[in-house]
């Protein structure tokens, strides 16, 4: 079966839970949220391929500049390589499984992960906030593709900033998404003109995002999408390559 004859899906997530950019083959792509990865692999058909922009295969130790992927990638992105999280240990990640109701607890649950990633990383490194603030959400995945081994030839991660690159001639955006914290219009226009030379149509990009997600979530998850395309067909590459394993054996690399 070729790329062309299977449902692509591109994921993000975002604040209401995940934007998915879906292709069906003789279709316009289309866009929604969704509340759980769960409720996304219950719409789609058991051979979609998916690619995410969210850390698979977490490290039991974690050493200078993450697990490995995000430092082979890093190098090829230039000015945009600070878009690229170090994943603290399996460890950090589950230190505080609560879902938090006030922001003092969840302050509070940062500090806790943080101590425990300190204690499994050679240099000792804390959590960001940022990447504390997807932590859940790598949890989410990080759970079903332990129960569910059969995903792991069919949920791929990639990272929005390396897939501009790649499909742009392995040619690192020049201009960023945001500038502190808000979106950077040109920066915005210089990644839907890409995705326009990659088949999208403008009007498709340019809609709102769905409620729940915000624009630049809507474009990661289109990038996203084309990179399943690639790994279909077989044109991606994972970093590193051949991927490593986690100690449940889930494929650990960043693909584009």
């Amino acid at each position: 079966m070729t790329s062309a004859e299977i449902v692509l899906v591109g994921v993000d997530g975002c604040k209401a839970g995940w934007i998915a950019v879906r292709r069906t083959p003789g279709m316009a792509p289309s866009v929604a949220v969704v509340a759980s990865f769960t409720a996304l692999l219950a719409s789609l058909p058991d051979d979609a391929v998916i690619a995410v922009d969210m850390p698979i295969g977490l490290p039991e130790f974690s050493s200078k500049g993450g697990r490995g992927p995000e430092a082979l990638v890093r190098p090829l992105l230039g000015a945009r390589q600070s878009s690229v999280f170090s994943i603290p240990s399996r460890a950090a990640l589950y230190a505080d499984t609560n879902d938090f109701t006030i922001i003092e607890a969840w302050y509070a649950a940062h500090i806790r992960a943080s101590e425990v990633a300190k204690t499994t990383s050679d240099p000792p490194r804390g959590v960001s906030i940022q990447a504390f603030g997807i932590f859940a959400k790598i949890r989410e995945i990080d759970a079903l593709l332990i129960a569910r081994p059969d995903l792991r030839g069919r949920v791929f991660e990639s990272h929005p900033e390396l897939a501009f690159c790649r499909l742009n001639g392995d040619q690192a955006m020049q201009l960023p998404k945001k500038i502190k914290g808000s979106i950077n219009p040109a920066g915005m226009a210089e990644r839907k003109a890409l995705l326009c030379r990659h088949g999208y149509d403008m009007r498709f990009l340019d809609q709102p995002p769905p409620r729940g997600a915000a624009a630049d979530d809507f474009l990661d998850a289109a990038a996203m999408m084309l990179i399943a395309g690639r790994i279909a067909s077989g044109e991606a590459r994972p970093f590193p390559d051949p991927p490593a394993r986690d100690r449940f054996g889930i494929p650990v690399a960043i693909w584009a």
